[in-house]
């Protein structure tokens, strides 16, 4: 079966729910350099050995976090499960280079999962197709181990098969665990050569499909968990039913993605700054109303995204985080109508400058997100006998719609189908206005 861009009970509450929380946390936490830093920096499975001796996060505490994403409007959340450094955040019964082993001693995602649930999110987990700890993954260009001078000998002794294996039991082991899982969250396929950084240069080529026999993992997880949504990342775009939602990352696409001429079902994934994982250093934080305007865009195009916390080595939310969890939220207590079970606006119309559209299809009201307040009076097309009722959605007050004719025509240029309506000269003191259209 096609499922993708199908809209069957398993998408109706991504459709309805259209903001989550990602976490990549792991043993790079405690460098806080960055996510990928034992690829950026070489570093020696021996000498990343260190990390895992030393993780402690003693302050941990799920329900805090759990909190903190519902309190900022969150409806599901997507956590590292094991990342590239194939560090393992459950007690997995594959692998000792898993949390339990560590100072730490608890299985985290175990309790992350429960506390995240008892805030009414639905749960996603990450898993890397990548490892470099698994003695068996091949070393390949974006291996730490790339530029070794033993690389081909290391190889000889490596079995991509049996790491196969592992990664499908790892799969299948939190699927029947964790039920239900809602999302995976697969990263990620590289058949072409890979370098990374982007000015390396090598000629080894990357994995794709057959490393990790994705054709086998998929029909497994269709087995075992018909109704969790699998992103694109397994090197089957092309193949039907092989992937549930597309999953552009840190940037918004221009327009609603599709898919053989058909509108599909998409995640964008956004980092508050420029890294996934802690970074102390990272100074390039957005500001709570650009997240506001990511939320919207994405909203307006049919998409859902997926905002990144990379938590402390102690199990803690960096207070810049929160500080935009809080402001997301405060917006969202007031402008949630506009996002939540909202998609994009009708074909036939379009925005005026520096507005965006979103449109909620069961109640039949359309929300006009001004990013740039403009002076008394705004002017839409195509609306000027369609409108019943306008308001500001943050508190509820009455926005007039209608002139006399002659003033419409002068205004908008004697086209009577524009609906002008007349706002307060002082913008709302809120990271982005919203009016609220209740259409005839």
């Amino acid at each position: 079966m096609n499922r993708s861009g199908s809209h069957d009970a398993s998408f109706q509450w991504l459709e309805q729910n259209r903001f989550g929380l990602f976490i990549h946390w792991g043993l790079y936490s405690l460098p806080a350099r960055h996510e990928w830093i034992q690829k950026l920096e070489a570093i020696s499975p021996e000498t990343y050995d260190q990390y895992f001796r030393h993780f402690d996060p003693d302050l941990y505490d799920p329900n805090l976090w759990a909190k903190s994403a519902a309190d900022a409007g969150m409806q599901y959340f997507c956590i590292t499960a094991k990342h590239h450094e194939g560090f393992c955040l459950w007690d997995s019964d594959f692998t000792d280079f898993n949390v339990t082993k560590t100072p730490c001693g608890k299985d985290v995602l175990t309790l992350m999962v429960k506390a995240f649930r008892d805030h009414g999110l639905r749960t996603g987990l990450y898993y890397s197709l990548i490892d470099w700890h698994h003695p068996d993954f091949v070393i390949d260009s974006a291996h730490p181990l790339s530029n070794h001078p033993q690389r081909n000998q290391m190889n000889e002794k490596r079995d991509q098969k049996k790491y196969i294996q592992y990664l499908h039991a790892q799969v299948r082991e939190l699927l029947t665990r964790y039920a239900p899982v809602d999302i995976l969250f697969f990263d990620f396929s590289y058949p072409k050569k890979f370098a990374w950084p982007p000015n390396m240069e090598d000629t080894w080529v990357g994995k794709s499909r057959e490393d990790w026999d994705s054709l086998n993992l998929l029909k497994m997880i269709r087995q075992i968990s018909p109704n969790t949504l699998i992103n694109d990342r397994l090197d089957l775009n092309e193949m039907e039913g092989g992937w549930d939602y597309r999953t552009p990352e840190q940037f918004e696409p221009r327009k609603w993605l599709e898919f053989e001429g058909k509108r599909v079902p998409w995640i964008t994934c956004y980092t508050f700054s420029g890294s996934w994982g802690y970074h102390r250093e990272e100074s390039t934080w957005k500001s709570v109303e650009q997240l506001v305007q990511t939320l919207i865009n994405v909203t307006s195009k049919g998409g859902s995204l997926l905002l990144n916390v990379g938590p402390t080595g102690r199990g803690e939310f960096d207070q810049r985080a929160l500080d935009r969890l809080k402001g997301i939220g405060e917006w969202l207590k007031r402008h949630g109508r506009s996002i939540y079970g909202c998609t994009a606006a009708p074909d036939d119309l379009t925005p005026p400058p520096q507005c965006v559209y979103t449109y909620n299809p069961q109640t039949n009201r359309l929300y006009v997100h001004v990013y740039a307040w403009p002076c008394l009076h705004l002017h839409l097309a195509g609306l000027g006998h369609r409108v019943e009722y306008a308001q500001l959605l943050n508190d509820a007050s009455e926005i007039q719609i209608g002139l006399s004719d002659w003033f419409a025509g002068q205004t908008t240029g004697g086209d009577l189908n524009t609906l002008t309506l007349t706002l307060p000269i002082q913008k709302p003191n809120v990271a982005v206005p919203v009016i609220e259209l209740i259409l005839k």
